[in-house]
């Protein structure tokens, strides 16, 4: 039988892993010639997001189902203030959790795009 504490360690981990594919996903969808962001913008909240939820577990503290970066942040500043203060800006990706996924909600163009309709 595992210790309580490693399982929680194990828990912590598999998010972790999952982070980072997230992460390196978004890193390589940015790099590549998509005519907009929604993709890699999609990756890179989900990466904020089990990030933040790994630490959650870490430390024990219970948080909803949810992919409002700025509502999991606020439980982070129980436990770290000076940590949900640095995450602040990463609040803009949360419309990429969801909101951005389905059509016609936002328009997303990439920097090229952006300098080719000036």
């Amino acid at each position: 039988m595992r210790h309580p504490e490693q399982v929680v360690v194990d828990f912590v981990q598999q998010w972790l892993k999952k982070a980072d594919l997230d992460l390196q996903a978004a890193r390589l969808l940015c790099a590549g010639e998509l005519d907009d962001y929604f993709v890699s913008g999609f990756h890179a909240q989900q990466a904020v997001e089990k990030y933040i939820k790994a630490f959650l577990v870490r430390h024990q503290i219970e948080f909803p189902k949810t992919h409002d970066i700025g509502r999991l942040r606020q439980l982070v500043a129980r436990r770290d203030a000076t940590l949900a203060e640095r995450l602040e800006r990463a609040d803009v990706l949360t419309p990429y959790g969801v909101d951005m996924r389905y059509p016609e909600e936002f328009e997303v163009v990439s920097q090229k795009n952006r300098r080719s309709k000036q």
